[in-house]
């Protein structure tokens, strides 16, 4: 499996040929309804047999196939690296020996769709996360979703659903809420039961903790918090599981409330948020900028057990109108929204390799220019070989219908999923 970038000239039908892949292949793995690809857009392929083209190393098909020197020279012993030929075959090595665990949010519509939804991704998941349940300054969960068909989905289909808790209000993720709570043990105690009481009424096989923003602090009372949870949930058989902000240092002051080390103590899996480096209110720039991730990751894995870090993967990017002006709100795309915008507007496709990430330029219909950084095949997999490189348990995504055709195929490149 490896990618192509687009080069002027080719068409989808060059491509495929050149490879010898079909067009209709190609379109269905990639999510593509029309074919007007734009230079720079990379396209994955899933084959593992490349056909050298003019130009290529053995260093450069490694990079497009996300493997090793070493592993694609293992892989064709009888080629010589000085004497690569247009039209040779390279065997591409199968590297999806690697079990991980994997995690996806999803966002509860109903019963119908949220069947369909989770039949489709469940081969690619381990745990499905089922979106949202709020709380009270007292502890009560204070909303009900029509969840049932989503829970019995999942079991049906061998994945694990948990419930996500989150501090969310109409204002926003409120970090007065969860201190409110956490400073309050009556209430703190409160909520435990009524998490409890949620996970095993409805079905559930364990709980999400997604609580943004906290204060640093309420930074020791969020992991006692934890670790009342824990102790009420596990003898019953739960997961417990928590969602926690990317940090590089314990210096940050916005970030101080998430003790990666305690939380590593308590909880069976960590799922890190490793994206929003550039977000809706800051300016244009990667989500998830490859030295970034790198960087929480190694403070991670120096604090927290590599078999409970779940690398958590944006599935979208920001639209932002340039140039940027503070004040101005970047549009949230999905990652196949952001190509087909691309397409649409016949914009060129750019890729930073120093963030390892995608963008592009557009003007709309009333001349304003826009620039929109996101996430393609090429990004995803340097995030992928990543996490096989820091030894983690597996990845995660935020959130599964946001939309990323080529990600259930890159997935199974890159693992084999872990089924509880």
């Amino acid at each position: 499996m490896f990618t192509h970038t687009v080069q002027p000239g080719d068409t989808l039908f060059s491509i495929g040929r050149r490879y010898g892949y079909s067009l209709e292949d190609l379109r269905l793995v990639n999510g593509m309804v029309e074919p007007n690809i734009v230079p720079g857009q990379a396209l994955l392929i899933p084959l593992y047999t490349y056909t050298v083209q003019p130009g290529d190393t053995l260093t450069a098909i490694a990079r497009r196939s996300f493997v090793t020197l070493e592993q694609l020279r293992a892989a064709n012993p009888n080629v010589n690296p000085n004497a690569l030929r247009p039209g040779m075959k390279i065997v591409i090595p199968d590297i999806s020996w690697y079990q991980a665990t994997t995690f996806g949010y999803y966002v509860v519509r109903e019963p119908s769709a949220d069947r369909a939804i989770i039949r489709d991704f469940a081969p690619y998941s381990s745990y499905i996360t089922l979106f949202e349940y709020h709380f009270a300054p007292s502890g009560d969960i204070v909303n009900e979703l029509n969840d049932a068909a989503a829970v019995e989905e999942a079991w049906r289909n061998r994945v694990t659903p948990l419930v996500a808790i989150t501090n969310l209000t109409p204002e926003g993720f409120s970090p007065t809420l969860v201190s409110q709570v956490l400073n309050n043990r009556e209430a703190r105690a409160n909520l435990v039961e009524n998490i409890f009481y949620l996970v095993s009424r409805k079905g559930y096989g364990g709980v999400n903790i997604d609580f943004e923003q906290i204060r640093g602090e309420d930074r020791d009372l969020f992991t006692g918090f934890l670790r009342q949870l824990r102790d009420r949930l596990k003898p019953a058989g739960y997961v417990v599981t928590i969602a926690v902000p990317a940090k590089t240092s314990e210096d940050i002051p916005w970030l101080k409330g998430y003790d990666y080390g305690g939380i590593g103590t308590v909880v069976d899996y960590m799922f890190i948020m490793a994206y929003d480096w550039h977000h809706s209110a800051s300016e244009p720039g990667p989500v998830a900028p490859i030295g970034g991730v790198r960087a929480t990751l190694q403070f991670a894995v120096e604090r927290v057990p590599r078999q409970k870090i779940l690398l958590g993967l944006p599935l979208y990017g920001y639209d932002w109108i340039i140039p940027y002006q503070p004040g101005m709100l970047a549009t949230a795309r999905s990652n196949q929204e952001a190509l087909l915008t691309a397409m649409r507007y016949q914009s060129p496709i750019q890729y930073s390799l120093a963030d390892e990430s995608p963008f592009f330029r557009y003007t709309d219909a009333l001349g304003n220019v826009h620039e929109v950084w996101f996430e393609d095949v090429r990004s995803m997999g340097q995030k992928m070989k990543l996490a096989r490189q820091f030894q983690l348990a597996g990845v995660g995504a935020w959130q599964l219908t946001l939309g990323f055709a080529p990600g259930p195929w890159l997935l199974r490149k890159f693992f084999t999923v872990r089924k509880v």
